[in-house]
């Protein structure tokens, strides 16, 4: 494995996981990567450093003693809605997906994973927080004003909460609102990330979001007023 030259000096991860192979294993490779790492086991120690406020990144473990992952990660948000977090599970379910990407984290890596892929997602959380915390500029779209500072949206003048996935999803949708943005096109540019886990049937559903897409490509080629609308704000 090469060293990469891109991680940044003195760029802090906390990782919360009870697994002693996992904690470890992650910990020498955070270090080899050029991070300083901070390891717990336990989910009241967790939560504790993770509401310390002293970390550029959290790895967070969903199945945790004593705390779990989601009540650390709405405990974070309520302190801090901008703090980076990456949810690192056994649970694969859509709806453990969802609800852990609903609570506010940046991404969800399901075990087993590639260590590759979760340095490179890491790195990637930790490229879209320096570039938010750099672009402070609101965006507005009709009646909707995004505001990255405080990370809410005003709608028709009504405050709305954001998390960072979402205001990151409305600010590019807003910035491209002259055009169609396809779904590939927001899932690459936003770092959404595509699931991996396969329904009871065996199909597995980023094969068929794919599908869906091409066969998307297709009617809109047949079909230019649809071409036209593609994923935008307010369609």
């Amino acid at each position: 494995m090469s060293r990469p030259t891109a991680a940044l000096p003195k760029v802090r991860i906390l990782i919360v996981e009870d697994e002693d192979p996992i904690r470890n294993g992650l910990v020498d490779v955070f270090l080899y990567h050029g991070y300083e790492v901070t390891a717990v086991a336990d989910g009241r120690e967790g939560l504790e450093q993770s509401l310390s406020g002293g970390f550029h990144l959290i790895v967070l473990d969903l199945m945790l003693p004593s705390v779990d992952g989601f009540a650390i990660c709405d405990a974070v948000r309520q302190r801090d809605r901008s703090q980076p977090i990456i949810m690192l599970t056994a649970r694969g379910d859509e709806d453990d997906i969802i609800r852990g990407l609903r609570s506010g984290a940046d991404d969800y890596v399901v075990k087993p994973f590639s260590v590759r892929e979760l340095v490179a997602r890491a790195e990637a959380v930790l490229r879209r927080s320096q570039k938010l915390a750099a672009d402070q500029e609101k965006v507005s779209w009709k009646g909707m004003t995004v505001d990255p500072r405080t990370l809410t949206a005003e709608v028709d003048g009504r405050p709305v909460e954001l998390t960072r996935r979402e205001l990151d999803i409305l600010r590019y949708l807003i910035r491209a609102s002259d055009r169609p943005v396809s779904r590939s096109e927001l899932l690459r540019r936003c770092g959404l990330p595509r699931s991996r886990h396969r329904h009871a049937d065996g199909r597995y559903p980023h094969r068929e979001a794919a599908t869906q897409d091409r066969a998307e490509s297709r009617r809109a080629a047949s079909n230019p007023d649809r071409a036209r609308r593609g994923y935008r704000v307010g369609s």
